[in-house]
């Protein structure tokens, strides 16, 4: 795929991402319903044909723009995190659904520079859905302006969550932070398998909140950025600054999130 910027000037970031989603997307939608290859770290931690191959569609349109920029995916691409320019890639967030033809994934690419992230992109290709978001210009869905929910009660909420794939200690923990919420009389608790999404759902305003007691950068780069370009507030689960690497991660409307934190974070293991 060849890419032309504006006037014959360079492609932006954004629109290189865009470019790269695509891409993998069309990847994925070709492999989507049909039989292909699986291979298991365990029975739930799936890797696909597809995983691979989209991840390297996505190398190869970054390649082409910005040749000398690290990129950091989670199958092959192994970037370093202290680059001053780096990608944060996940070519198929929710490989579980996938596998079991479940409409529910995403393309995640994320743009940083000196460990921020500057624009960001979650595609699920099979509803055709763009969340996208631009360091100081907002985030959108499908092109129009994305916003946090202005809730401020958790009994006015859905709140999201995901399993790691540990299914001892940390799967208890996320348990009793759920009895906990429910307790706190949330809406409802939501588990859809797909962090980049969920945290999409957190900047469009469908959670009050979301939670996940172990996630790596591509997992949530991208849909970081969304939510706090939607007016939203992200940590970690005991209430730090996320870094650039695997941690916990609590992102909420902001206004609910100190309330939020106190429960995932007491219970963080």
């Amino acid at each position: 795929m060849s890419l032309g910027g504006t006037g014959g000037d360079k492609p932006s970031e954004m629109e290189v991402a865009t470019a790269a989603a695509r891409a993998a997307g069309e990847v994925l939608s070709g492999f989507f319903g049909t039989d292909y290859t699986v291979r298991s770290k365990e029975s739930y931690n799936l890797v696909s044909d597809a995983d691979v191959q989209a991840e390297r569609a996505i190398v190869e349109v970054i390649r082409q723009t910005y040749p000398e920029h690290a990129i950091l995916g989670e199958e092959e691409a192994k970037g370093d995190t202290t680059a001053d320019d780096l990608w944060v890639i996940d070519p198929l967030d929710g490989t579980n659904n996938f596998v079991h033809a479940i409409p529910h994934f995403a393309v995640s690419i994320a743009y940083c520079h000196r460990g921020a992230a500057q624009c960001g992109v979650v595609f699920n290709p099979i509803r055709n859905d763009w969340y996208t978001a631009m360091r100081g210009q907002g985030a959108q869905v499908n092109g129009q302006p994305a916003r946090a929910t202005s809730a401020e009660k958790l009994t006015e909420v859905l709140v999201g969550l995901g399993f790691y794939y540990d299914r001892g200690t940390m799967m208890e923990a996320t348990l009793s932070a759920m009895r906990e919420l429910f307790q706190a009389h949330v809406h409802g608790i939501r588990r859809m398998g797909t962090a980049s999404l969920d945290l999409c759902q957190v900047g469009c305003g469908m959670y009050g909140a979301f939670f996940e007691y172990e996630l790596a950068p591509w997992d949530f780069a991208a849909g970081v950025l969304f939510v706090e370009e939607a007016g939203g507030r992200v940590s970690d689960c005991r209430g730090n600054k996320l870094p650039l690497a695997r941690t916990s991660l609590l992102a909420s409307n902001g206004l609910l999130h100190g309330e939020v934190q106190k429960i995932v974070g007491k219970n963080c293991p």
